[in-house]
């Protein structure tokens, strides 16, 4: 039966969601059970062709990323797909109405990180919003459930928040992507003179989108609106901890939150959800 396949495929999600993101698989579980399948099925599809782009050096990234391409949209096409990971993908995108518009946009924000190592201000701002900003409109498609108007009414703040998670993404990872990847994200910044100055305009512009995605948090429906919370509240975090750390550590150290920490995060979070604190 292919009910059976489907149930095996968003376990393979699920995997992947829990082995490459700790802290995005503890928000999932706080999210109403009926959303866990289908944002599994969002993220491992990012996941995956994330990993095309950064992780499959010595293989031809290009050729596997355009099958990537191809499979996705027969497999949304045909309403099935042997690939798992495109198998949870596609059903959850046809349930949820997420677009074509969405998933081309995000595929071209993982090619330009195949063929772009510096960005200006226009590039930059492209990949924001493949990379990031419609992961989390694929996200909130899920959350609304079909309520167009909510969608739209969400819409704005939830780029925003998107793009706030992936640009400490960039500044947690500065180092790594740079040296490992030779890739620099943010526009008008000299890797070779990244000082305290740079880092301070980079954290002004995560700040204004933190706080333009905290405000559709609060709008988001009660059986979603406490694990988007719990992920806000761990990026905000790591972003304080980022913002304590000198620009020179930030380029040779990946700055993390130990378990400890995340455990108190929750707990905290979820007596400030239970209170109607947040």
């Amino acid at each position: 039966m292919k009910a059976l396949f489907d149930q095996v495929s968003y376990e393979t999600s699920k995997i992947t969601t829990r082995t490459y993101s700790t802290s995005f698989s503890l928000g999932i579980r706080f999210l109403s059970k009926r959303f866990h399948n289908p944002i599994y099925g969002v993220y491992g599809f990012v996941r995956a062709a994330d990993e095309i782009v950064d992780s499959f050096q010595g293989y031809d990234q290009e050729n596997i990323l355009k099958r990537f391409r191809e499979e996705t949209y027969l497999a949304l096409e045909q309403g099935i797909s042997t690939n798992p990971i495109l198998n949870s993908f596609q059903d959850t995108a046809r349930k949820f109405n997420i677009g074509r518009d969405l998933i081309d946009t995000f595929l071209t924000s993982m090619e330009m990180d195949l063929h772009k190592s510096e960005y200006n201000r226009a590039s930059y701002e492209e990949y924001i919003l493949g990379s990031a900003e419609v992961v989390g409109l694929m996200c909130l498609k899920v959350f609304c459930e079909g309520d167009e108007e909510r969608y739209s009414s969400l819409k704005y703040s939830a780029m925003r928040l998107g793009a706030a998670f992936q640009k400490i993404n960039f500044l947690r990872d500065l180092g790594e992507d740079f040296e490992g990847l030779g890739r620099a994200y943010f526009p008008g910044v000299d890797m070779q003179q990244f000082d305290e100055n740079s880092k301070r305009q980079i954290e002004e512009e995560i700040r204004k989108d933190f706080a333009d995605g905290y405000e559709g948090i609060m709008k988001l429906p009660k059986s979603a609106r406490f694990g988007v919370y719990l992920s806000y509240v761990y990026f905000f975090r790591l972003f304080q901890k980022i913002k304590k750390t000198p620009s020179k550590r930030i380029l040779n150290e990946r700055i993390r939150i130990p378990d400890n920490q995340k455990l108190a995060l929750l707990l905290g979070s979820y007596v400030r959800h239970s209170l109607n604190l947040i």
